[in-house]
């Protein structure tokens, strides 16, 4: 007899399409240890003998209280230096001055990541850069996806950044151990950081690109938001000009509360309850704190500066209440300008086809092209020459005054002008085709 067939192990012999999951990156540790948070005198002149003495760029974040102070001062500046090792300096033991440290940094460049969030509270102490480089912002020119610090740090060199201390209140004291220590890892690789990436925008022939934007950064000034009181979130769904001045009245004097208790204004009352308030307009404090939606720890304690903002809100002319759409000197949003121009609307559609695919080709996020505003403004209002050369000084020109770098108007000043001759010549076109329904173009050609 044949022998019995053997049945094997399941486990052994069944074959499975499951990839073979890939080992997280090895998580990211302080090389030298965590050294005392800078907070004396002494400690300071320490600091910047070391940081004087060491050669190179110099890696600077800075931790801020978002979400839970309305300053947007730094509580904690973290600062490494081949050579000098890791320092953690409380500006605020300082009385937020640190004269000998911009001392100290004179001449260096600063590696900083994401530098436009850093760059005012940083100047709030006295430190300005004298050059810099921006991680974030050569990610971005380098086409990377995603281009957090902790992405790129694992993407780059193979390591794991912790996070969990991201969203945490810096000003807090004393700050807990194990958030130093996270403020610490945040400067710990970006010099090595920085060296891998400038070899990268070599080999993409984008260090000339980099070298512009980083310089650009050096002049950075926050933009100043007008009508910040519409950001309040629900405003939009306010009927008339009174609800939207009490919308205003409101977000006014919450902001008032909150710079002068140094907390960020949703601690104060939500938007939410902005919005509840202008809907319902109430009149005295009962029905007030009987609003639907009406709540925050603000909303009681300070319930008479609520009332005195709607009573003002009242008694206000018309003419005085704001307007349902924002005042604006640019161009309308896109979508209404066939509309108003459609000869504009052919130039703009030209122009962002023409941009998308540059940033396809190069690999750079079509914003940091070209920054959105200043496209819309140039095919919205481009000059009048219609002289290809011409069209084409001007318009880089035009550009240019509106801030854009010279890497970015060589790259997209010949797109915009064939956007702007091209729309010209489609409405000729399509009048040509209108004269020659009506029939008026037959006693033109002389049949």
């Amino acid at each position: 007899m044949p022998p019995e067939p053997t049945i094997e192990d399941p486990d052994e012999s069944v074959e499975t399409d499951e990839t073979p999951e890939v080992p997280p990156a090895p998580l990211l540790l302080l090389r030298d240890g965590l050294t005392p948070i800078v907070d004396t005198p002494e400690l300071l002149e320490e600091a910047c003998a070391a940081l004087a003495t060491a050669t190179g760029p110099v890696a600077i974040d800075a931790e801020r209280a978002s979400g839970y102070r309305y300053s947007a001062r730094a509580y904690l500046i973290q600062l490494r230096r081949e050579g000098a090792g890791s320092w953690l300096i409380d500006p605020i033991a300082f009385d937020s001055h640190l004269p000998m440290l911009q001392g100290t940094l004179t001449g260096a460049e600063w590696i900083l990541h994401a530098a436009t969030q850093d760059l005012p509270c940083l100047r709030e102490v006295g430190l300005e850069p004298a050059a810099l480089f921006d991680t974030e912002l050569a990610g971005r020119l380098l086409g990377y996806p995603r281009v957090g610090l902790a992405t790129l740090v694992e993407e780059i060199l193979g390591q794991r950044m912790r996070k969990e201390h991201s969203a945490a209140d810096w000003s807090t004291r004393p700050l807990p151990t194990a958030w130093l220590e996270y403020a610490a890892l945040d400067v710990e690789v970006l010099l090595e950081l920085r060296d891998h990436m400038i070899e990268k925008l070599e080999e993409a022939g984008k260090t000339e690109w980099a070298r512009q934007e980083f310089d650009h950064l050096l002049s950075f000034e926050p933009a100043v938001r007008v009508d910040a009181w519409r950001r309040t979130s629900g405003v939009h769904r306010l009927r008339g000009r009174r609800a939207l001045g009490a919308a205003r009245a409101m977000w006014e004097a919450r902001d008032r509360i909150a710079a002068e208790r140094d907390v960020t204004p949703g601690r104060i009352i939500p938007d939410a309850a902005i919005v509840a308030a202008a809907t319902a307009m109430p009149t005295e404090k009962g029905a007030l704190l009987g609003t639907k939606g009406f709540h925050g720890r603000g909303a009681e304690r300070y319930s008479r500066q609520w009332l005195t903002a709607l009573d003002e809100v009242f008694a206000m002319a018309e003419g005085d209440l704001p307007a349902k759409a924002p005042r604006s000197d640019g161009p309308p949003h896109p979508r209404t300008w066939a509309e108003h121009d459609p000869v504009a609307a052919v130039r703009f559609q030209l122009a962002r086809a023409a941009m998308l695919a540059i940033s396809e080709e190069l690999a750079v996020p079509v914003e940091n092209l070209l920054t959105p505003d200043y496209l819309r403004r140039a095919m919205w209002a481009p000059p009048s020459t219609r002289d290809a050369g011409q069209l084409a000084d001007a318009l880089a020109a035009q550009l240019s005054s509106y801030g854009a770098r010279p890497w970015q108007t060589d790259l997209v000043t010949p797109p915009l002008v064939d956007a702007v001759l091209g729309a010209d010549e489609r409405s000729q076109s399509d009048d040509s085709d209108d004269v020659g329904s009506d029939g008026e173009g037959d006693s033109v050609s002389g049949t």
